[in-house]
């Protein structure tokens, strides 16, 4: 609207489709006891009009804002691009909005959230992980009164709507490839110590390293927080040591690039010299050199369905509570056979 230009009122569509101001309401109100012929005459004058409803004013008298939040940690661009992607497009044919509430620290802040949500006016929320696992959110929007829904929550799977993955088995299934190309000093960089999926893939490497009778080793286990740089210091300190390992296992596709980033600088050739996997299988991963292998969780479906259960429950329709979701184990060019002149340590049961 340009300088001046006086603002399209509900009053000029009811003028131009020639209906009352209480009919022109009910239209974009979706409410019924209006024809199919009178909705469309409405509706093309709002559009001819370039009319606008009031989405505040609408709240108000709706006492419902159709604002949904989208609640994350996770530091990792293109998971979050894939959050607020898979949200958007269940959002694209509704009435409701999407707030993006993005928590520098989930566990430092929980007594504050829902205050933050109630204060946006919020409908209804999907949580993303840590989120999604903290019982003090859970309980307060429990007490609040608002819908949520759960993305990729690890325990108390019964306290809301969820949409589950498997990390341990899908951790299990990318550290078993490793063990099974020969590599016996497998380094592992772990994520952020206050996200679940942390402990979660962990137990899943260590189910694999248990399998194969190889030991985790506690001096080629560095802690990271799901960051490239995080996972490029990690992989500083692991490819230092004076036997480095021959493959590292990063918790995420951003650290697992920053690990390749170390490792690039110290002139090793990946795979040919050092093996890379990862875990999200998320942009990163597939742009970068070599192409990184990894797990692919489907964060984008995960997101789409979240936000159908919170709807579900704003509109009073049939809900399903739970959602399993698989993982696929991605392979790409990071990882390869051990290094030739490795020595081979042999597998549980082997002569």
């Amino acid at each position: 609207m340009t300088r001046g230009q006086r603002r399209t009122t509900m009053v000029d569509v009811s003028r131009h489709a020639g209906v009352s101001m209480k009919t022109v309401s009910r239209v974009l109100n979706d409410e019924p006891n209006v024809t199919d012929e009178v909705r469309r005459r409405v509706r093309a004058s709002a559009e001819a009009l370039n009319y606008h409803p009031n989405v505040l004013a609408q709240a108000l008298v709706r006492r419902r804002s159709h604002l949904i939040g989208l609640v994350y940690e996770n530091p990792s661009p293109s998971y979050v691009v894939e959050l607020q992607m898979g949200v958007l497009e269940r959002l694209r044919t509704e009435r409701y909005r999407l707030v993006v509430i993005p928590v520098s620290s989930v566990s430092e802040h929980e007594a504050e959230v829902v205050g933050w949500l109630r204060s946006a006016a919020l409908d209804g929320v999907v949580l993303a992980p840590p989120a999604s696992d903290n019982l003090r959110i859970l309980a307060d929007l429990t007490a609040a009164g608002i819908r949520f829904a759960r993305i990729a929550p690890t325990h108390d799977i019964d306290l809301g709507p969820g949409n589950l993955l498997d990390d341990v088995t899908a951790a299990r299934e990318v550290a078993s490839h490793l063990l099974d190309l020969g590599h016996r000093d497998v380094a592992v960089i772990l994520g952020d110590p206050t996200h679940a999926s942390t402990t979660m893939r962990l137990k899943g490497y260590e189910q694999a390293f248990a399998a194969a009778g190889v030991p985790l080793r506690a001096d080629l286990t560095e802690q990271g927080l799901f960051t490239r740089a995080s996972g490029y210091a990690a992989a500083q300190r692991l490819l230092d040591q004076p036997h480095r390992p021959t493959a590292i296992l990063a918790q995420n596709d951003d650290m697992a690039v920053g690990a390749l980033m170390a490792a690039r600088e110290r002139g090793l050739d990946v795979p040919g010299d050092l093996s890379i996997a990862g875990f999200d299988d998320s942009e990163v991963s597939r742009i970068a050199w070599p192409s990184i292998t990894t797990i692919r969780q489907p964060v984008f479906e995960m997101a789409v369905s979240a936000a159908d259960m919170v709807l579900a429950q704003l509109e009073g329709e049939p809900l399903r509570p739970r959602q399993d979701h698989p993982h696929q184990l991605i392979l790409r060019e990071s990882t390869g056979p051990v290094p030739t002149g490795t020595p081979a340590r042999p597998l549980k049961g082997s002569a």
